[in-house]
């Protein structure tokens, strides 16, 4: 096995046990959880890493969230969009998104903005905004 074979695994391990043991112990209600996970910096990009669960009883089959990224001055530093995909009810979800141009050391603040879209036909249509949760295990601060 390969040097980085064998980290993805490990990476893989550790984030099929974290996150089921976190989804156990955090009572989300019928919300969506975000939390910023990780960040990390390279090839003139920043990577954010998030954690998502739907906490409803029925699946999300799309949660795209407008988020505004905010520099080491507090200034808006640009407004994307960041596609969460399929959530499953219940399940932990991790995505990682690539924000070229920018390092980690220079975003002090994500807000994610509201949902851009959100389809899930056997929810309610504000499923993916009403309620939602967010908070950081990183040194950047997340509001919503």
């Amino acid at each position: 096995m390969t040097r980085h074979a064998i980290r993805l695994f490990a990476l893989a391990t550790c984030l099929l046990a974290a996150p089921a043991a976190m989804a156990q112990d955090t009572d989300i209600g019928e919300n969506v959880m975000v939390e910023l996970n990780t960040v990390k910096t390279g090839d003139n990009a920043c990577a954010l890493t998030f954690l998502v669960i739907n906490g409803h009883a029925k699946p999300i089959e799309k949660a795209v969230y407008e988020t505004v990224l905010f520099n080491a001055e507090g200034q808006v530093d640009r407004l994307t969009l960041f596609d969460f995909g399929t959530l499953p009810p219940g399940r932990p979800r991790v995505r990682q998104f690539s924000v070229p141009g920018l390092t980690c050391d220079n975003l002090s603040r994500v807000l994610i903005n509201g949902a851009h879209a959100c389809t899930a036909p056997e929810l309610d249509d504000t499923a993916c905004s009403t309620g939602l949760e967010v908070n950081s295990r990183t040194e950047i601060e997340v509001i919503g």
